[in-house]
């Protein structure tokens, strides 16, 4: 499936957008470690929370649990919050 990269994890990734593969939304972020290994912790914390930084949607749609099930033919976007003072 296709996933969209916010441009601060790029850095990871060399580009925004990458294909990845899996069941749930915990699967592909795995598999996205896999092919670019540290990008899940940068959006997944120690207790496997999404970061409150990080928003990701399904189709257009927002998701807020990892075990979300995923299609090969769905479309993931990752949206990382800007902060500043």
């Amino acid at each position: 499936m296709r996933v969209s990269i916010p441009t601060p994890l790029q850095s990871y990734t060399g580009r925004r957008e990458v294909e990845a593969g899996g069941a749930t939304l915990a699967e592909v972020l795995s598999d996205l470690d896999h092919q670019f290994p540290g990008i899940r912790f940068r959006m997944i914390d120690e207790q496997d929370r999404m970061r409150p930084h990080i928003r990701f949607f399904v189709n257009g749609g927002p998701v807020r649990d990892l075990a979300q099930p995923v299609g090969e033919r769905d479309e993931i976007v990752i949206v990382h919050a800007l902060s500043g003072g």
